[in-house]
C-alpha cells in the first residue's frame, strides 16, 4: 500500500500577485512645490469680486441683525425685572426676604403682550434669519461657476427648470389671489355695471357665476332667483365665444354648465387630422410604413377602428401624395367611419345609401363589401354627385351604381335593400370647430327645416328596405348634429309611423341618447342610440342610431297621428309665415335641365282647310273681322312674310317624304319581281 500523507504540516505560502497591495503614489517635487499663486482667468477674477460684495453685504446685514436681538433682549430683561419687583412684596416677607431670580409666571396683562413675547421667542440664532439669503446667493454663484462645464444641451435643460419654477411660483400666487377672490363671494351685476370691457373681466365672471350656481343656497344673494344668474351668465358666454342667444340657450339645456364650458371650448380647437385605409388597394400597417417613411407622424385612431389612423405632423401635403393619388387613403373623420361600423355590410348584399355625397361613407361600404352584391350612391344634388364618381374611380369601387334622385321619392324608384344608410343633412352643431358661421347663422327656422326633410327622408328609407331579407333589414341613421330635435326626436317619430325597432349599435363607446329632455319623453328604447362629443371622445360632434324592419306594412291609423312639432310654442306668428314660404319654395328635387317653355303664339298653316281668322292666338268667330283701330300696315306685311316662309319649309318637307315613299316603293316592287317574275301582262312597263 502506499504511504500516507498529511497536509497539516504543510507551510503556506506567501501572498500572490493579487494579494500585494498597491504601493502609494509618488508626485514629483516640482508639482508639491508650487507656492507661486495660480494665474487666474478674467471671469474668475470677477467672480472673486462679487464673492467679495456679497459677503461685505452679508456682514452688515449680520450685524444689523445683531443689534436688533440685542435690543429685544434688554426690552425682554427690563420687563422680567418689573415683573419681579412688582411680585415680591408678601411672599418675599415670609420667606425670610430672599429675593427670587426667576422670571415670574404670572400671565401678561393683555394679548399685545404676550404677541410681542412670542415674536422675540420665535426668532432664533443668525442663520436661521439669513440663512435663505445665504443659501440663495451660494446656489448663485456654485451655477455660474458650474456653468462653464456644462454642455450646451445641460445649459438649455437648466433654464427651463429654473423657468418652470418661475411659473410654478406665479401659479401659486394666481391661485392665492383667486382663493382670496372667492372668499370675499361674487357680486351680483348692477344695472350700469353689465357690460364689461375686456374679455379677461367676462371669463372671471362666468367663473364666479358657475361656482355660485354650483353652490347657490350658501352663495346665492338674498332676492336674486337661479333665472337671473342664468341670465348673465347666458349673456357672457354669448360674448365670449360668439354664439347667439338661441344656440346658446339650447346648449344650456343639453349640458350641465361645467360640461358645456368644456364643449364650447373644444369646439373653439380643431379635432386632429385623421384617414381612412382603402382595403381594397393595400393595409394599414404597410400604409403607415409608406407615410412615416415620408416624414409623417401618425398612430392608429384607437382600438375600435382597423383602418383608421390620426395624423399629427406631416411634411408633405396629404391630399397630394403619391398614395393618396393610387388610392391607398381618403381623408376622412373619425367620426363619420362611426356609422359604417355600425351598419356593418356583408358581401353580396343590395345596400342603398341615400346621401351619399362626397362618397366617403359610401367608398367605406364598398371595402367591407369586398366589391361583391350592389351598392346604390344617390344624392339629391348633381354638382355634389361629381365628387362621388371621382372619389370611386380613385378608390377602385366597381360594384356601384350612382344616381341623382330626390330621397323623398326613391321608394317610387327602386324598393327592397338589405341595409340602408341615411346620414340625413343638418344644421352641423357638431362641427362648429370646421365651420364656425353655426355660431351665429342658425335660428329655430332652419331647425325645423331640417326636422322635416329628416321625417320625410327617414320613412322613406324605411320604405326601401325590405324586412323578409335574410341577412339584413337594417337602416343607420346618423347626422353631425347634437340636438335633440334633429336627432331623437325623428327616431322617436319614426317609431311610431313604421314598424321598426331600435337594436343596439355595436359600438363599444359613447353616450347614450336621451329618454328625457326637459318636459319631452321619448321612447325607452332611445338608450340604445349613442352620442358623440369633442370634449369627451376628441371627435365631431354625431349622433348614430340602428334600426331594423320587422314588417313591410305600415301601421294603421300612423297617418291620422297629429305631428309633434320640436318649436312648436316657441316659434311666432311671422316665423311661421317665413317656415311656410321657404317650404314652398325650396324643392328637394334633384335638379334638371331647363326646357323652353312652348309659345302659344306661334302659327301653324293647314293647307287642307281654310284657317280661320285668329287674334293673338285665339280664334275669332265670323268673316268678317273689322282691324283694331291705329293698327299700323308694316306688322301685316311682316306676319305675311313669315307665313310664306314657313309655307315653302312646310312645302319642302312635304316633297321630301313624297320622294322617300317612291324609293321605298320601287324597292319593294323590285323585290317581288326578283322572287315571283314578271307577269305577263306586265312585260315591257316600267317602274313608276
Amino acid at each position: 500500500m502506499g504511504r500516507k500523507v498529511s497536509f497539516k504540516d504543510k507551510k503556506p505560502s506567501g501572498p500572490g500577485r493579487k494579494a500585494k497591495k498597491q504601493g502609494d503614489p509618488h508626485f514629483a517635487k516640482a508639482l508639491l512645490a508650487s507656492d507661486d499663486p495660480k494665474k487666474q482667468s478674467h471671469k474668475q477674477k470677477k467672480r472673486a469680486a462679487k464673492r467679495g460684495q456679497k459677503q461685505q453685504k452679508f456682514q452688515g446685514k449680520k450685524e444689523k441683525v445683531k443689534t436688533m436681538l440685542k435690543e429685544k433682549k434688554l426690552q425682554l430683561l427690563g420687563d422680567s425685572d418689573d415683573d419681579v419687583a412688582g411680585g415680591s412684596s408678601d411672599e418675599d416677607v415670609a420667606n425670610g426676604g430672599k429675593q427670587r431670580n426667576f422670571v415670574s409666571l404670572r400671565p401678561p396683562a393683555s394679548d399685545s403682550e404676550m404677541d410681542t413675547d412670542e415674536d422675540a421667542v420665535k426668532v432664533g440664532n443668525l442663520d436661521d434669519v439669513s440663512g435663505d439669503d445665504t443659501d440663495e446667493e451660494n446656489d448663485d454663484l456654485d451655477e455660474e461657476e458650474d456653468d462653464e462645464d456644462l454642455l450646451p444641451i445641460e445649459k438649455a435643460t437648466k433654464r427651463l427648470k429654473q423657468k418652470a419654477r418661475e411659473d410654478k411660483k406665479l401659479a401659486d400666487e394666481e391661485l392665492k389671489l383667486n382663493i382670496a377672490n372667492q372668499e370675499m363671494g361674487f357680486k351680483f351685476p348692477e344695472e350700469g355695471d353689465e357690460d364689461l370691457k375686456t374679455l379677461e373681466e367676462v371669463q372671471q365672471r362666468i367663473r364666479d357665476v358657475i361656482r355660485v350656481l354650483g353652490n347657490f343656497r350658501e352663495q346665492r344673494e338674498e332676492g336674486k332667483s337661479r333665472q337671473e344668474y342664468m341670465d348673465v351668465l347666458r349673456k357672457d358666454l354669448c360674448t365670449y365665444y360668439s354664439y347667439n342667444d338661441f344656440l346658446m340657450t339650447t346648449l344650456m339645456n343639453i349640458f350641465p354648465l361645467a360640461e358645456l364650458v368644456e364643449f364650447l371650448e373644444a369646439s373653439e380647437t380643431e379635432r386632429p387630422l385623421t384617414i381612412r385605409t382603402n382595403n381594397l388597394k393595400t393595409r394599414r400597417r404597410d400604409l403607415a410604413a409608406k407615410l412615416i417613411d415620408r416624414g409623417v407622424n401618425l398612430d392608429p385612431i384607437g382600438p375600435w377602428s382597423k383602418v383608421g389612423l390620426a395624423i399629427y405632423a406631416a411634411q408633405v401635403p396629404l391630399g397630394a401624395t403619391p398614395e393618396y393619388l393610387a388610392g391607398h387613403y381618403s381623408i376622412q373623420g373619425a367620426s363619420s367611419m362611426l356609422p359604417v361600423m355600425a351598419l356593418a355590410p356583408q358581401e353580396n348584399e343590395r345596400i342603398l345609401d341615400m346621401c351619399s355625397a362626397p362618397g366617403g361613407k359610401s367608398s367605406h361600404i364598398a371595402s367591407l363589401m369586398k366589391n361583391t352584391g350592389v351598392l346604390v350612391a344617390n344624392d339629391a344634388n348633381s354638382e355634389r354627385i361629381k365628387a362621388v364618381i371621382g372619389n370611386f374611380h380613385r378608390l377602385g369601387v366597381v360594384n356601384a351604381i350612382v344616381s341623382c334622385e330626390d330621397g323623398v321619392k326613391f321608394p317610387k324608384i327602386m324598393t327592397g335593400f338589405d341595409r340602408v344608410l341615411l346620414d340625413a343633412p343638418c344644421t352641423g352643431t357638431g362641427v362648429i370647430a370646421k365651420d364656425a358661421s353655426v355660431k351665429a347663422s342658425k335660428s329655430p327656422i332652419d331647425v325645423q327645416k331640417c326636422y322635416n326633410l329628416q321625417r320625410k327622408l327617414i320613412l322613406s328609407a324605411i320604405d326601401c328596405l325590405s324586412a323578409k331579407s335574410s341577412s339584413g333589414g337594417y337602416l343607420v341613421y346618423s347626422t353631425c348634429s347634437i340636438l335633440p330635435e334633429e336627432n331623437e326626436w325623428v327616431i322617436d317619430y319614426a317609431l311610431k309611423k313604421r314598424n321598426v325597432k331600435l337594436v343596439p349599435t355595436g359600438l363599444d363607446f359613447g353616450v347614450e341618447g336621451f329618454v328625457n329632455y326637459r318636459q319631452h319623453r321619448f321612447h325607452p328604447s332611445l338608450n340604445l342610440t349613442r352620442r358623440y362629443y369633442p370634449h369627451a371622445h376628441n371627435m365631431d360632434g354625431f349622433f348614430v342610431a340602428k334600426l331594423k324592419k320587422f314588417s313591410d306594412t305600415i301601421p294603421a291609423g300612423a297617418a291620422n297621428e297629429p305631428d309633434e312639432e320640436p318649436f312648436e310654442d316657441t316659434l311666432s306668428k311671422e316665423d311661421r309665415k317665413e317656415l311656410e314660404k321657404q317650404t314652398q319654395k325650396d324643392t328637394f328635387d334633384a335638379k334638371k335641365p331647363n326646357r323652353k317653355k312652348k309659345d302659344k303664339r306661334h302659327v301653324v298653316k293647314d293647307f287642307g282647310k281654310q284657317q280661320k281668322p285668329q287674334m293673338n292666338g285665339k280664334k275669332i268667330q265670323g268673316e268678317n273681322v273689322e282691324k283694331p283701330q291705329g293698327a299700323s300696315k308694316a306688322p301685316e306685311k311682316k306676319e305675311k312674310d313669315k307665313e310664306d316662309v314657313v309655307a315653302k319649309k312646310v312645302g319642302k318637307v312635304l316633297k321630301k317624304n313624297q320622294q322617300k315613299n317612291k324609293a321605298t316603293n320601287k324597292r319593294e316592287q323590285m323585290k317581288t319581281f326578283k322572287k315571283k317574275g314578271p307577269n305577263p301582262k306586265e312585260k315591257g312597263k316600267k317602274f313608276k
